[in-house]
């Protein structure tokens, strides 16, 4: 592949992002630990990835389709799997499928509040997130529950310095590809992104497939809560607090259009470590959160400008 080939893939610019932001944290902290700085940041970019993936797939919905609930989502959902586990290592599954569960539920009222009261998903998804804030207020606040050793351990594990969530993420990333070009969900998602009305003439099941695509967000809000406490051993109502930026970051810096129906599997893995390793050369920097979040707020609007926002017919 030719670098003229290679760059007009709308994946490539984030990694190329990522490698240049990967050799500029090296030359400030001298070139010592820059393996390290990529192994500490892998685990980091997977809780990004996971949740991005789940908003790729609503925002390829078309305009409007976002959904702003993943921090309250992941919280909660954090909350739920520590409970059920109970720091028992026979319970581990358990508490991943509650997870799932609870944001798969969550997803599924999402799409309730927008297809019955006829909101957009930005409001209706906004609405919902206060609402799940004060259940996990009154539910997780003070929780002490600490994942069982097992899983704690498992978020750590490594497989010749790679990290087992890292492989994890790259199959469950795999898969989202196969089904977005290789299923009739994954091309009816797409075809109601280029064009909501003709995908309806088309007999399409336009109202089931944006059903299936928010749960589907909401699920994997879920397991990412799950795989959260466990990393940071124990469950925290802020837990995704700053997964609302972020999710939609790497959804727009990885290459899927704002307008919807064109999504981008490759993409979310290079936005991802572009941020976090973005963060991370701030931190040697010592810029505070406020810095960092003004950077991506920014990159986000150039990459936007850039790309320029296909319109979709809704």
């Amino acid at each position: 592949m030719t670098a003229n080939k290679f760059f007009a893939k709308p994946w490539a610019w984030s990694f190329l992002g990522a490698l240049l932001v990967w050799v500029a944290a090296a030359v400030v902290s001298r070139g010592t630990g820059a393996g390290a700085i990529i192994t500490a940041a892998l685990p980091l970019a997977v809780f990004t990835v996971i949740v991005g993936t789940g908003q790729m797939f609503v925002i390829t919905l078309g305009p409007g389709n976002i959904d702003l609930s993943l921090p309250a989502n992941i919280g909660l959902a954090s909350a739920v799997a520590m409970t059920v586990m109970n720091s028992n290592d026979s319970m581990v599954a358990a508490g991943i499928a509650a997870a799932i569960g609870c944001g798969f539920s969550v997803g599924i009222a999402n799409y309730l509040l927008i297809w019955v009261l006829r909101i957009p998903p930005i409001i209706a998804t906004l609405s919902a997130s206060f609402i799940i804030q004060s259940i996990d207020l009154d539910f997780g606040r003070g929780l002490q529950t600490k994942p069982p050793p097992g899983f704690a351990n498992f978020t750590d594990m490594q497989i010749l310095g790679i990290p087992l969530l890292a492989v994890f993420a790259i199959f469950l990333t795999a898969f989202a590809a196969v089904v977005l070009r290789r299923t009739l969900y994954g091309r009816t998602v797409t075809a109601i992104g280029q064009n909501g009305r003709a995908a309806r003439f088309a007999g399409l099941p336009v109202g089931w497939t944006r059903f299936g695509t928010y749960a589907l967000c909401g699920a994997l809000g879920g397991l990412d809560g799950a795989l959260l406490a466990g990393y940071f051993r124990g469950a925290n109502v802020d837990i995704g607090s700053e997964y609302l930026l972020t999710s939609i970051a790497v959804v727009v810096i990885g290459g899927t259009s704002v307008a919807g129906g064109r999504a981008n599997v490759p993409g979310i893995w290079g936005a991802a470590l572009f941020l976090v390793l973005l963060t991370t050369m701030l931190n040697i920097f010592g810029t505070s959160a406020a810095i960092r979040l003004l950077f991506t707020g920014l990159i986000i609007v150039a990459v936007i400008a850039v790309a320029g926002g296909r319109k979709a017919t809704p």
